[in-house]
């Protein structure tokens, strides 16, 4: 997994925004910039700049047909999330489960020796 294309991959869907554009997106269909900004209540300029961060993440992709713009959702890179994020998974269930065994042996340990590690009460001094 390339750490730069996670990072700007985890950068892009990071906005509030560029992930309303991705939703929209899927939903819809391409659209025309124009279309794709008048969902949001901001400036054409603020959509596109939102819109190349998206592209530079490999998110969308962008056809022009004469002076149109059209932007589609491409969500292949998203599956480098879904590898990290499946990878901690692993790491935590590995731990957790290496938690339960630890658990589990320190409880029979406790039965066989007659110890609990509780303070004994040795009466008044």
């Amino acid at each position: 997994m390339d750490e730069e294309d996670l990072s700007r991959v985890l950068k892009a869907a990071g906005d509030t925004t560029r992930r309303r554009i991705l939703t929209l997106l899927v939903q819809e269909g391409a659209l025309r910039v124009t279309a794709l900004a008048a969902h949001f209540e901001m400036s054409l300029n603020s959509v596109s700049k939102h819109i190349k961060v998206l592209e530079e993440a490999g998110l969308v992709t962008r056809r022009t047909v004469g002076r149109e713009h059209f932007i589609a959702p491409e969500l292949g890179p998203l599956r480098l999330t879904e590898q990290w994020f499946g990878q901690l998974k692993s790491i935590w269930e590995l731990r957790l489960s290496a938690l339960e065994e630890l658990l589990v042996t320190g409880d029979q340990d406790d039965e066989r020796t007659g110890t609990d590690d509780k303070p004994q009460d040795r009466g008044p001094a």
